[in-house]
């Protein structure tokens, strides 16, 4: 199973891009990851949210192709702790047979069309992160739960 990630702006901080980098490495060791940016939006600061939103939207749905499994992360969405995260992770795995896409969206969250086009949604947390951290959050999770499913010592209970 292919494994996708959708951001949309590049990551800046070169610190939190050097840590990204290196789970990203790390999870390529259990799972075909890839993780693909959708880029700024040039004049955003003329448009307003709803207008961000969909323009950012039409981008992102240009990534998908058919068959794919896209899960949003969303501040509404379900929350797992690591452990279930791996266990939800094995059942993907297990039953997918195309990609499974994963989308952080924009400051605005995403537009109608993404949501429709969405099977689910997962939380980081109640807490509000930065968009920037919730890509280096979510790619610790994610090779967290590859370890927890392999049995691994990097996460304990």
């Amino acid at each position: 199973m292919k494994t996708l990630l959708i951001l949309v702006k590049k990551t800046t901080d070169p610190h939190i891009s050097a840590l990204i980098d290196d789970y990203v490495e790390r999870l390529k060791h259990y799972i075909s990851f890839d993780i693909t940016v959708v880029p700024e939006l040039k004049n955003n600061k003329k448009m307003t949210e709803q207008q961000q939103k969909q323009l950012e939207g039409e981008q992102i749905l240009r990534c998908l192709q058919p068959g794919d499994h896209v899960v949003l992360l969303d501040e509404r969405g379900r929350e797992l702790r690591s452990v279930e995260l791996a266990e939800w992770m094995t059942q993907k795995m297990n039953t997918l047979s195309h990609r499974l896409v994963f989308v952080i969206g924009g400051p605005y969250g995403f537009s109608d069309d993404v949501y429709a086009s969405s099977q689910q949604k997962l939380s980081l947390s109640k807490m509000t992160f930065s968009h920037q951290m919730v890509r280096l959050i979510f790619v610790e999770q994610l090779y967290r739960a590859m370890t927890i499913i392999r049995g691994e010592p990097y996460h304990h209970e």
